[in-house]
C-alpha cells in the first residue's frame, strides 16, 4: 500500500510539473499573440505613428533579446525554480504598466517588460524540463509547452474577438467620440484578462522542485537527490546521481589534463553546426512569422475584411497553428526533420506569394496626393485629417477620380512625412471607419528628442536642423479598400502560410537546432544563435508597418518569400537528416566533413 502512494505520489508531482511547463507555455503564447487583437484598437486611439507602433509590437521582441542574452547566466547563478517564478512576476508586472498607461514610453516599458519575461520562459522552462522530468516523461513535456504555447495564441485571439463584438454592438447605437472611448478601454481590457496565466504560472513554479542538476552542481548532492526522488523511483534516482557524478569526475579530469578549451565554438568540427544553426534560426525568423502573428488582425483588415471578420480571421489563423502544430509532432519522427523542412517552407514560399499578388493587384491602383495634402499644411507646420467618407470623396473629386476604381466609401489613407532629415509614416486609415481617429501629423511624432535616439533613427541627419525644418508631405497614398471576397484570399493565404510552417519550421526548428549543436557547445551556441534569432525578428517588426505604408503590404511578403527560398536552398544542401541517429553520430558526421 505505501508502495503505491508512493508511486501516486510521484505521478501527481510529474502532472503538476508538466502543468507548470503547460502554464509557462500558455504564458508565452499570450507573450507572443495578445498584440494581435489590441493592436487595432491602440492603433486607433494612441495617436502614435506607424513608426512608434511598430517599436511597441516589436518591443517583446526587444526584450526578447535581452533576457535571451543572460537567461543562460541567470539561471545558472539564481537556479531554474526562481528564475521561473521571476519571469511570471515580471509578466504580472508588465500588464499593469500597460493597461494603465497614457503614451509612449509607459507601453514601451510595459512590453519591453512582457518580452523580457517571454525571453526568459522560452529559455528557463525548456532547460528545467529538461532536468528534471524522467526520460519517459521529457518528450512529453517538450510537447505540452510547444502546444500551450500555440494555444496561448489562441487564447490571446479568442479574448481579442470577444472585444471585437464588444465594439460593434457600441459602433451600431453610439457616436464616434463613444467609439473612441470605447475602443481606448478595449485594447486596455484585453492586457488586463492576459493576467491570470502570469499568476498562475509565478504561483505554481513556487511548488515544484529546484532542478536536481543544478543542485549537484553547486555540491548539494543531498538535495538533488532529494529532488530526482519526487519524481523517480530510488532505483532510477541513483542512477542518474550517479551519471552526474561520473560526468563530473571525466570534466574535473580534462580540465586538469589542459583541455579546458575544448568546447570552443571555434574549433573546426563545431564551426560548421554553428553557422548551421544561425543560418537555420535567421531564415526561420525571416519567413515574417512573428510579424504576421502580430499584425494579422491589421493586415486582414487592409485587405479587405471588416474589424468583426478579421478578428475571426485572426482566430481562424491561431487555431490552425494550434492544430498543425499537432500534426507536425506526430510526423517528425516517422517522416524525419529535413522531409518537414522542405515541405513546410516549399508551402511558405508559395503562399507569401500569392498573398504578396494580392495585396500587389489592389495596391497598383493607389493614386498619390502629396500636392493636396501639403496645402493642408498649418502654419505651424502640422496637419490634422479627418479621414472619412467626406474628405475622401472631395480629395478624389478634385482630381477627377471619382467612379474611376477608389470608392470614397472604401477608401484607406497613409502619409509619408519629413522634417529635415527624419521620416515618419502615419497607419492606414479607411474611409469607412466611424470610430477612427483623425491623421495628426506633429514635429513630435517625427523628430528624435535626443541625439542618441536621433543617431539610431538617421545617423546622417542634423537633428538641430530638423527641429525648425518645414513639414514635407513625401507621400500620401489613398487607395481602394478590397471588397471582402479579397479580403478572404488574403485570409487563406495566411491559413496556408502557418500551416506550412506550424507542419515543419514550427515543429523541427528548435528540435533540429538541439540535435545539430554537440553537447560541449549547446548552451553558448544555442545563445549566440537565439539572440540572432531575436535580433532579425525586432528589426523585421520594427519595419514591418513603415515600409507597408511607404511601398504597400505586397513588398513586405515578397520579401519574407526572398528570405524563405534561402531556407530551403540551406536545408537542401547542408542540413543532414538527424532522424533516428544519436548526437554522436550527428557529431560524427560534421567532424567527417571538416577533415
Amino acid at each position: 500500500m505505501l508502495t503505491l502512494f508512493i508511486h501516486d505520489k510521484r505521478q501527481r508531482y510529474n502532472h503538476f510539473l508538466l502543468l507548470v511547463a503547460g502554464l509557462g507555455g500558455l504564458l508565452y503564447g499570450v507573450d507572443l499573440g495578445i498584440i494581435g487583437g489590441a493592436l487595432p484598437y491602440l492603433e486607433a486611439t494612441a495617436r502614435l505613428t506607424a513608426g512608434q507602433l511598430s517599436i511597441i509590437v516589436a518591443a517583446v521582441l526587444l526584450g526578447s533579446v535581452i533576457s535571451t542574452l543572460f537567461a543562460g547566466m541567470l539561471a545558472d547563478w539564481m537556479g531554474r525554480k526562481p528564475l521561473m517564478t521571476l519571469s511570471g512576476l515580471t509578466f504580472v508586472l508588465s500588464i499593469p504598466v500597460i493597461a494603465l498607461s497614457h503614451g509612449y514610453g509607459p507601453l514601451f516599458f510595459g512590453r519591453l517588460l512582457q518580452g523580457i519575461s517571454g525571453g526568459l520562459i522560452g529559455v528557463v522552462v525548456p532547460l528545467y524540463l529538461a532536468e528534471c522530468l524522467p526520460a519517459s516523461n521529457r518528450g512529453k513535456g517538450t510537447g505540452v509547452f510547444q502546444w500551450l504555447l500555440t494555444l496561448g495564441i489562441v487564447a490571446a485571439a479568442l479574448i481579442g474577438i470577444y472585444y471585437s463584438y464588444r465594439v460593434e454592438a457600441v459602433a451600431r447605437l453610439a457616436d464616434a467620440a463613444t467609439i473612441f472611448g470605447f475602443k481606448d478601454q478595449a485594447w486596455r481590457r484585453i492586457f488586463w484578462v492576459s493576467l491570470p496565466p502570469g499568476i498562475l504560472f509565478a504561483a505554481g513554479s513556487l511548488f515544484v522542485a529546484e532542478s536536481p542538476r543544478w543542485l549537484f552542481r553547486r555540491g548539494k548532492k543531498e538535495l538533488a537527490f532529494a529532488a530526482l526522488l519526487r519524481s523517480r523511483t530510488p532505483e532510477q534516482a541513483h542512477m542518474e546521481l550517479g551519471e552526474m557524478e561520473q560526468t563530473a569526475v571525466i570534466a574535473n579530469a580534462q580540465s586538469a589534463t589542459g583541455h579546458k578549451f575544448d568546447g570552443s565554438l571555434l574549433q573546426r568540427k563545431y564551426v560548421v553546426p554553428f553557422l548551421l544553426a544561425c543560418v537555420i534560426l535567421f531564415c526561420n525568423t525571416a519567413t515574417g512569422i512573428n510579424s504576421i502573428i502580430g499584425y494579422n488582425t491589421g493586415i486582414l483588415l487592409q485587405s479587405g475584411l471588416s474589424d468583426l471578420r478579421a478578428h475571426w480571421g485572426y482566430v481562424i489563423f491561431t487555431i490552425m497553428n494550434f492544430l498543425m502544430t499537432i500534426v507536425g509532432m506526430t510526423l517528425v519522427d516517422r517522416k524525419g526533420r529535413r522531409f518537414l523542412f522542405l515541405l513546410g517552407t516549399a508551402g511558405i514560399v508559395v503562399s507569401l506569394i500569392g498573398v504578396g499578388t494580392l495585396f500587389s493587384n489592389t495596391e497598383k491602383q493607389d493614386i498619390d496626393f502629396r500636392s493636396a495634402m501639403q496645402g493642408m499644411v498649418k502654419p505651424d507646420q502640422t496637419l490634422t485629417l479627418q479621414f472619412n467618407r467626406a474628405e475622401a470623396n472631395r480629395l478624389l473629386a478634385a482630381r477627377g477620380q471619382v467612379g474611376k476604381g477608389i470608392e470614397a466609401d472604401h477608401a484607406s489613407l497613409a502619409v509619408i512625412y519629413s522634417y529635415g532629415g527624419f521620416t515618419a509614416a502615419t497607419n492606414f486609415v479607411r474611409s469607412d471607419d466611424k470610430g477612427a481617429a483623425p491623421i495628426q501629423i506633429t514635429r513630435e511624432s517625427c523628430v528624435p528628442t535626443s541625439r542618441v535616439e536621433g543617431f539610431f533613427k538617421n545617423p546622417f541627419a542634423n537633428l538641430e536642423a530638423a527641429r525648425t525644418a518645414p513639414l514635407k508631405i513625401e507621400q500620401a497614398s489613398i487607395g481602394k479598400v478590397p471588397k471582402a471576397r479579397h479580403g478572404w484570399l488574403v485570409a487563406i493565404g495566411l491559413y496556408m502560410f502557418i500551416a506550412f510552417y506550424a507542419l515543419g519550421p514550427g515543429v523541427c526548428v528548435w528540435l533540429a537546432l538541439s540535435e545539430l549543436m554537440p553537447t560541449r557547445i549547446r548552451s553558448n551556441g544555442m545563445s549566440v544563435a537565439l539572440v540572432l534569432n531575436q535580433l532579425v525578428s525586432t528589426t523585421l517588426a520594427a519595419i514591418f508597418l513603415p515600409v507597408a505604408s511607404k511601398y504597400g503590404y505586397s513588398k513586405m511578403f515578397f520579401l519574407f518569400a526572398g528570405f524563405t527560398v534561402i531556407y530551403i536552398i540551406t536545408v537542401y544542401f547542408f542540413l543532414p537528416e538527424t532522424k533516428g541517429k544519436t548526437l554522436e553520430e550527428i557529431e560524427d558526421c560534421f567532424m567527417a566533413g571538416a577533415h
